[in-house]
């Protein structure tokens, strides 16, 4: 492909506050081996120098669009204004977050594609977690997978394996974006990016490419960092199996499947009310998001596996000794 035969890629990158990583992020669209691009950033009133470094580069690259928010946004609420300024000429759409970046070669390979498979809908690949290599999961040399079989796939491997992950790790046709306004469900909390390809791979077909395109960085200062003790891969496992389950597994499948990531699920909080300082903190952050997303577990089945584990504890104390000496010091 050239640049008149290769369809519009937008490029977004929306910000607040990422002067540590914007440049490095900016860099990595700069370098891409494709060239029919535009990029937009969109500026969440930040009160650090990551306007300025963006707009020096906006300054430098007439393919770059800077534009800021006259109000401080949500999160979510962010990105779905960012995809509302896609050219309407965009064929494609690649979020890079603020603190991640691509590799040269990510756009072109995405691209083509998803160009060979007119269904597909989505383009994933394997990327790195900071030094952990993710995303595996389609057999080689795969770069086809119906959007049944790979909402499958996820739902009866997730939280331990991803192929849908963070938006930094997809390709994503415009023409669905523009389809589902707005994109992201603002009503949902901390999985919203994990929900919504579950909601557009019923209609559409998933790409994927055997090579690593995109770097996910992992940092504890970010949102995701903040609640990472928190386990919220499994709490989204929990609610997306619930919301979606159905559409893509037998009942079979389903009915085992819940059984077992229920039953991890309500382990995981039934410890974490036992055994750590933070137990209300964990609560309340499940409890908002179960909410948000129309869920809810009963207080009764958690406190039967508090008995459970407490049961479990009384038949071995020397764990339960070492378990309260961390907890009380």
């Amino acid at each position: 492909m050239n640049q008149k035969t290769e369809p519009l890629v937008s490029v977004i990158t929306p910000f607040f506050n990422t002067e540590k990583y914007i440049s490095e992020c900016i860099e990595s669209v700069l370098t891409q081996t494709y060239t029919n691009w535009e990029y937009i950033l969109l500026n969440n009133c930040s009160t650090d120098r990551s306007l300025q470094i963006a707009q020096g580069y906006a300054d430098r690259e007439p393919r770059i669009r800077l534009i800021s928010n006259d109000s401080f946004l949500g999160q979510v609420q962010n990105y779905n204004r960012a995809l509302c300024l896609m050219s309407p000429k965009s064929k494609y759409c690649k979020i890079v977050q603020a603190d991640d970046w691509i590799f040269p070669e990510c756009l072109i390979e995405m691209v083509n594609v998803a160009e060979s498979h007119p269904t597909v809908g989505v383009v994933g690949s394997y990327w790195l977690r900071g030094n952990d290599l993710m995303g595996g999961g389609l057999p080689y040399p795969s770069t086809f997978m119906t959007g049944i079989d790979v909402g499958k796939w996820q739902l009866l491997n997730h939280p331990d394996k991803h192929i849908l992950t963070q938006p930094t790790a997809h390709l994503i046709r415009s023409d669905l974006i523009r389809a589902q306004d707005p994109f992201y469900d603002e009503d949902i909390k901390d999985y919203e990016d994990y929900d919504v390809w579950f909601r557009v791979l019923q209609t559409s077909d998933f790409g994927f490419v055997h090579k690593v395109l995109t770097f996910q960085r992992v940092d504890a200062g970010s949102i995701s960092g903040e609640i990472r003790n928190y386990f919220p891969h499994l709490l989204s496992s929990f609610i997306c199996l619930k919301k979606y389950g159905m559409s893509y597994l037998s009942e079979n499948e389903y009915i085992e499947r819940y059984r077992y990531i229920s039953d991890r699920y309500f382990i995981a909080l039934a410890k974490t009310c036992l055994f750590e300082k933070y137990a209300r903190e964990v609560w309340n952050y499940h409890n908002n998001v179960l909410n948000g997303s129309g869920c809810s577990i009963k207080k009764l089945v958690i406190a039967g596996y508090v008995l459970r584990e407490l049961l479990e504890l009384l038949r071995h104390p020397k764990l339960l000794n070492k378990i309260l000496r961390r907890i009380f010091g």
